[in-house]
């Protein structure tokens, strides 16, 4: 489902771990496992995600718009990115779905000022997040 050649350090300038540090990782990443890089990913969503609430109801437009974009460049620069359509099947359409979706949302949520299509956002991306988290330890046990 996520592509190997991107997951890994050696495959096209580091794939995951440059578009993680792209979107203001502040996190090391440099000897994180492929199935962290990911974990990172969404931790840093949800992250910007309650910043951008957090922002949104202080009135800090520009604290907002940041955190917005910088969880849209999660979804599309590392999410989407690090998809294997090809070889993940319906499992990996579907995310990739759900992440064209998202950065919609995102995008709309910002525009609107809208603090309910954020929680949509925080919604649909939990339950991904969690099973993500799930396996894991089955990921781990099998290298």
């Amino acid at each position: 489902m996520y592509s190997p050649q991107l997951a890994s350090p050696f495959g096209r300038s580091g794939g995951m771990s440059n578009a993680y540090r792209q979107v203001g990782a502040e996190t090391s990443v440099e000897d994180a496992s492929p199935h962290k890089l990911i974990s990172l990913l969404f931790d840093g969503y949800m992250e910007s995600i309650s910043q951008a609430r957090g922002a949104m109801r202080n009135g800090e437009i520009e604290k907002k718009g940041k955190a917005i974009g910088r969880a849209a460049r999660i979804v599309e620069e590392g999410l989407k990115a690090s998809l294997n359509v090809a070889e993940g099947g319906p499992l990996a359409r579907d995310l990739q779905a759900l992440y064209d979706y998202l950065a919609k949302r995102l995008t709309l949520a910002n525009l609107r000022n809208d603090e309910a299509m954020l929680d949509e956002c925080v919604s649909l991306m939990e339950p991904v997040r969690q099973a993500w988290r799930e396996i894991g330890g089955q990921v781990a046990n099998s290298n």
